[in-house]
């Protein structure tokens, strides 16, 4: 009878050993995957600059510093090797295309045109997107985060290696309050 209680035992210990393994492996693949959905945005992003710094040319030719960051940041971006340097030039990206906007109060018949009108929605959807993304990728670091930190599981994650993954902050420049004037 005893066992058969020891058995019981070491089954029930090789089970949840198991089970927090799956779990483990399963939270950092999801974020790994919120990584990806991440990536696609910033790619479609990406993708939409180059039309709309071309857009933009077109009407504020003596504008060639701002264009230019944008340019530099969406380079830095596209060429970022892994998730914190694409945080970081992304990062830049945004506040560069925050300047870009800017511009169309300078240039009214810039706001007019209706490639620009559509590469803005486009951008600001894709905006959104993003931002949505960031924030689910975000709260899926936070639970595999916990579950790598919180007794017992930690014991499993430290035998085979789990590493955390770094939140997608916003930067200094993200945070600060826009200046709105009428």
């Amino acid at each position: 009878m005893g066992w058969i209680i020891l058995l019981v035992i070491i089954v029930l210990i090789a089970l949840w050993f198991a089970g927090t393994y799956n779990s483990l492996v399963q939270l950092r693949n999801s974020v790994k995957d919120q990584w990806s959905q991440i990536d696609v945005h910033l790619k479609r992003r990406a993708d939409l600059i180059p039309n709309l710094v071309e857009t933009v040319k077109g009407y504020t030719k003596h504008e060639k510093d701002t264009l230019e960051a944008v340019i530099s940041a969406r380079n830095k971006a596209v060429s970022a090797t892994n998730a914190t340097e694409e945080m970081a030039a992304n990062n830049e990206l945004t506040g560069a295309l925050s300047r870009l906007f800017a511009l169309t109060e300078a240039y009214p018949e810039l706001k007019a045109n209706t490639n620009f009108m559509d590469l803005q929605a486009n951008l600001k959807d894709t905006e959104d997107k993003i931002s949505f993304a960031r924030q689910f990728y975000n709260d899926t670091v936070l639970k595999y985060k916990n579950k790598l930190e919180v007794f017992p599981s930690n014991i499993v994650a430290s035998m085979f290696g789990f590493k955390s993954e770094p939140f997608f902050e916003a930067s200094a420049a993200e945070k600060e309050t826009p200046k709105v004037q009428f």
